[in-house]
């Protein structure tokens, strides 16, 4: 058996690792199925340079070999973003948007009805989210939702966005994990009675950790985590949507945009897109 403490010390080392690394990013492109397309070596150039970087770290490399395996890509946008050139988006190669509706109680984002028309009329399949605010009663939010809301089949599932806001002006309380769990899981069953599709969660890592872990295993989970995949920090949850960007760019939007990635295959969001 060769002793693997002269590799370690210098040497021919830094071969080795060169290669690991080369074949690593090979073997995720052929896998993924890009390997003789036209983009497969700008994206071979991509996770090379990141495993090659002096200041590369394993969260990084991590990220841009899940990445390179997951081709239904999408966004989530708000009056944030402004006015959306929804066809250059659809251009890019974007398959899905979740967009703003409302938050609380009262407010319906300012561009909500322009941006469900105009991103449905460009041929990219869409879904409305809720701001779930811990400072309204859950019922009042529900109601909001549904009434600003259409139901539409062509629509993907509901969403809803729970997160802790310290830094709000609003709003920044913190209750119970049994008072959060009762609210959410009677919005979670109003939703899907109203729309006919399961809803999706989305979480941050901090509110998962302390509200959601194992929690709601029936649900699609749409998980931020901009620097490496989901994994650890969420328990290694199953999840149906990750949130890998929060600084993207695309081609019809002014500034920056959040980024998303779909778990599965194409065919796997077909079937996920119609509800079956």
């Amino acid at each position: 058996m060769m002793d693997v403490r002269w590799w370690r010390r210098g040497g021919a080392g830094w071969l080795v690792r060169a290669r690991a690394r080369s074949l690593v990013a090979m073997l995720v492109l052929a896998i993924a199925g890009f390997v003789g397309a036209s983009s497969s070596w700008a994206r071979l150039v991509h996770i090379q340079r990141l495993a090659h970087a002096k200041h590369a770290t394993s969260p990084r490399l991590a990220k841009a070999v899940k990445l390179a395996g997951l081709r239904v890509r999408g966004i989530d946008v708000s009056y944030y973003q402004g006015d959306i050139d929804w066809r250059a988006v659809r251009a890019s190669g974007t398959t899905f948007a979740y967009i703003k509706a409302t938050e609380g109680g009262d407010h319906l984002d300012s561009k909500f009805k322009r941006n469900w028309r105009a991103a449905k009329a460009a041929g990219v399949r869409r879904g409305a989210y809720h701001f779930y605010s811990l400072c309204r009663p859950v019922r009042e939010q529900i109601a909001w939702f549904e009434a600003n809301v259409p139901r539409d089949p062509e629509a993907l599932p509901p969403a809803l966005d729970m997160e802790w806001v310290p830094i709000s002006k609003h709003c920044r309380a913190r209750l119970s994990h049994a008072r959060i769990f009762a609210d959410l899981k009677m919005f979670l069953a109003s939703l899907e009675r109203h729309y006919g599709k399961r809803p999706v969660i989305y979480a941050t890592a901090s509110f998962h950790r302390d509200v959601l872990e194992g929690a709601f295993p029936r649900y699609p989970f749409w998980l931020r985590s901009v620097d490496g995949p989901p994994g650890k920090r969420y328990a290694f949850r199953q999840w149906h949507f990750w949130q890998y960007s929060a600084k993207g760019s695309l081609p019809g939007i002014r500034g920056n945009v959040d980024k998303n990635a779909f778990a599965g295959t194409p065919a796997q969001w077909a079937r996920f897109a119609s509800g079956t």
